[in-house]
């Protein structure tokens, strides 16, 4: 509300002939208001409150009328005027509540917490969309970060579960070689099974997890973002700091990138308010920060396979090779971060094998030693069928773009692609050719109606036979031979048969 003094100032300035600009820059003011302020003293309202002045309705019947109603202040407007026979407007009302401390408490944004060495340490993760290898695709960015000292470790996901979290602060807590006492952490999911803010519950698993290395959990209030504040600016230097003119070729290649950025660069470099160095910072609280015990079990996720009939079972989209001495046809797999163990009993490990780059999918791994068979489950390729198919000309390569695009919406493109190039055998070039545009004319995205227009242009495809002319070396073969006579001769085989003997 405006002060009347401030109000009287206005009025005499402006009456002195000093313009509303200079009034408000004076007085500390928003233009509109002066003008407001002028306008009320031009129609003889020199409070500025419109012409009307609000009725002055006691303290305490609000507060009466605010317990009766149970706060909704519309009720509230009703009975001031029903009963009491009071005129407010709604919006003064509300505001006449909201002074005297009736409504909801204010929310407090944020809390002041001192900094001291070794008591906490923030998560959270952000997505985002980048290009990796010429294509955009959809990461996952994880963040670890140590309050007092300011360091960070970062490290990218395509999904980002409950065993990939423990898995990404098994490999930070160990690079950094100890831990806070505390994890702040929003609500999520990963960590809180019911709740929120203080009374939050977290996942036994997530706390068992938690206690092997020495920290405990908590979540900050919903809304309070500003509570693990750090974290969020890691992200934020990720978008000014790291993306803007790097390039990344791989999955591998965007994580090779950013942890030595953010463990190495980042962490040598001053900061922008203090000028303060994390890593110097980090030497200073490291002997605050609980060490880790000697010895930490990674993370694992236990599954269980089922062999097929050439020794395979499938894992992640890719088939791995399991040894024969294996008694039944199931057999347990651990996960870890890395890699993958096979187990018949949890004492006889039967095979380990490092887990592939990312996106390598459909591929099988044995050792050298196993024998030369595919799993059951193996899809075939297409990529030979495809480059026949695209060098026999330039229409062919056009449908097979479309075939490869997003507009083709078909799960089974190399099915596709194989019935194309089946086809391409038994067709001649000019049909081949005719088969290629209609189906890309019309969109074809199905094996079956592809075939169902080969098989009609089939049917009129003389031109193949037509076109046949044996070379000189067909002439000299027998069978030729005795084909001729017969052809020559079609009165009478048998006679010809024996002539030619």
């Amino acid at each position: 509300m405006i002060e009347q003094d401030k109000k009287a100032a206005v009025l005499a300035m402006h009456r002195e002939g000093m313009p509303k600009k200079k009034i408000a820059k004076s007085l500390k003011m928003n233009v509109k208001t002066v003008r407001s302020i002028i306008a009320g003293s031009a129609t003889g309202n020199e409070s500025g409150g419109g012409g009307t002045q609000r009725p002055v309705i006691d303290a305490g019947l609000l507060q009466q009328l605010h317990g009766r109603c149970d706060g909704y202040v519309q009720r509230m407007h009703e009975i001031l005027a029903q009963e009491h026979g009071i005129a407010i407007g709604y919006s003064s009302l509300t505001r006449r509540v909201r002074l005297l401390g009736l409504g909801a408490a204010k929310t407090q944004r944020a809390i002041h917490v001192p900094d001291e060495p070794g008591r906490e340490m923030q998560h959270d993760t952000s997505v985002y969309k980048i290009r990796i290898g010429g294509a955009e695709q959809k990461v996952i960015a994880s963040s670890l970060y140590l309050r007092y000292s300011k360091m960070r470790y970062i490290k990218f996901y395509r999904i980002f579960n409950r065993f990939q979290m423990k898995c990404f602060f098994h490999e930070a807590l160990l690079f950094w070689g100890c831990c806070a006492r505390c994890c702040v952490v929003d609500n999520t999911s990963l960590v809180v099974v019911a709740g929120s803010g203080r009374d939050a519950l977290f996942a036994p698993e997530m706390i068992a997890f938690a206690n092997d290395y020495g920290f405990h959990w908590m979540a900050h209030a919903i809304g309070h973002a500003n509570r693990k504040g750090g974290c969020e600016r890691s992200f934020w230097t990720l978008e000014t700091n790291f993306f803007p003119g790097r390039t990344f070729s791989s999955f591998e290649d965007l994580n090779g990138q950013v942890v030595p950025w953010a463990t190495e660069h980042y962490a040598n470099r001053p900061q922008s308010h203090t000028g303060l160095v994390p890593a110097k910072l980090f030497e200073h609280e490291k002997p605050h920060l609980p060490a880790l015990p000697e010895f930490i079990a990674p993370p694992m996720l236990p599954h269980k396979r089922i062999i097929d009939k050439y020794g395979y079972i499938n894992f992640d989209g890719n088939f791995y090779w399991v040894p024969p001495e294996v008694k039944g046809r199931e057999v347990s797999v651990i996960q870890y971060a890395k890699q993958i163990v096979i187990f018949q009993t949890p004492a006889h490990e039967l095979q380990r094998y490092e887990l592939p780059p990312e996106g390598v999918k459909g591929k099988p791994f044995a050792p050298p030693s196993s024998p030369r068979r595919q799993p059951s489950n193996l899809k075939k390729g297409c990529s030979n069928e495809e480059a026949n198919l695209r060098a026999i000309d330039a229409a062919v390569g056009q449908y097979l773009n479309f075939i490869r695009s997003p507009e083709c919406t078909v799960p089974q493109k190399g099915l596709l692609i194989r019935t194309l190039y089946q086809w391409s055998l038994s067709l001649s070039r000019q049909h081949l050719l005719e088969l290629a545009r209609h189906c890309l004319k019309w969109q074809v995205s199905s094996a079956a109606i592809l075939s169902d227009v080969a098989w009609s242009l089939q049917q009129t495809d003389s031109s193949r036979i037509s076109a046949v002319d044996p070379c000189d070396d067909l002439r000299q073969r027998p069978s030729y031979q005795l084909g001729r006579i017969v052809i020559e001769n079609p009165t009478d085989p048998d006679e010809s048969i024996n002539n030619e003997e």
